[in-house]
């Protein structure tokens, strides 16, 4: 029988029913552990991970980065692995790891940045150019971790940790539909806006007019996704939309500020 990699795999969820599933089993057989961190599923999401072989602790949200570091927490491995509940771990990412964290444990850098492969719920699967982004996603606890804004979640990374990058991707299904896509820009723009007031920015007319140009282009020409055809633009534009709608916000708040 296979030993399983000492690693930690911690995913936080809710009402993701439909899509953890592949999270679960593209990590299961080859990890020691594997959690998930509920907030509240209304659905068969607790159910669903632990017939997969998931343990599920619930946590109140407090926001993305908050939940992560509860979730490092709840690890019992130096190494951790963090996805989403909509992403999974491709065949070749699954055996660069197994080989980095065996083969090449004696040259094995702290952390490392993973490829994530952005597929949308009209495409049957992404083309390897657009993997732009590259986020810390299998770390060394003990070295570095999650930070607790509430919005932004990302791995803080202190002087002296090694970084490598991986070449495998992760498989990156955001929304469901294009529905789903505006509920939840409409949803993370409204705390957006709110961060983006506190912090001092401001909206002028330049900004609300050059903006959204300049997020299509960075999308559809620095993303590169011009080599996804028609959906491309469909995916470009929907990128500039989200940009947009958070300063649109942040103009709203300003005017309410100016009434009091």
């Amino acid at each position: 029988m296979k030993r399983s990699l000492p690693v930690s795999v911690f995913i936080i969820a809710k009402n993701e029913a439909d899509r953890i599933p592949l999270a679960i089993k593209s990590v299961v057989g080859w990890v020691d552990e594997i959690i998930v961190v509920d907030s509240g599923s209304t659905d068969e999401t607790v159910q669903v991970s632990e017939s997969l072989g998931a343990r599920v602790v619930f946590n109140q949200w407090e926001g993305y980065g908050p939940q992560k570091v509860f979730g490092e927490s709840l690890c019992s491995n130096d190494w951790i692995l963090n996805i989403d509940a909509d992403e999974e771990i491709s065949r070749d990412l699954k055996d660069e790891i197994i080989k980095t964290l065996t083969i090449d444990i004696a040259k094995a850098n702290d952390a490392y940045r993973l490829p994530i492969l952005p597929i949308y719920g009209f495409q049957e699967s992404g083309h390897p150019w657009t993997a732009f982004h590259k986020p810390v996603r299998l770390y060394r606890k003990s070295r570095c971790g999650f930070k607790s804004e509430k919005i932004h979640d990302s791995v803080a990374i202190p002087p002296g940790v090694n970084v490598g990058i991986l070449k495998g991707v992760v498989n990156h299904r955001s929304f469901r539909s294009l529905v789903h896509h505006i509920e939840k820009v409409n949803s993370y723009s409204s705390q957006q806006a709110i961060n983006l007031q506190s912090r001092g920015r401001k909206t002028s007319f330049l900004v609300m007019l050059v903006l959204p140009i300049l997020a299509f282009f960075k999308s559809y020409i620095l993303r590169r996704e011009f080599v996804n055809g028609i959906d491309g633009v469909l995916t470009s534009h929907m990128y500039a939309f989200q940009r947009f709608i958070r300063y649109a916000k942040l103009r709203e708040l300003e005017h309410k500020q100016r009434k009091k």
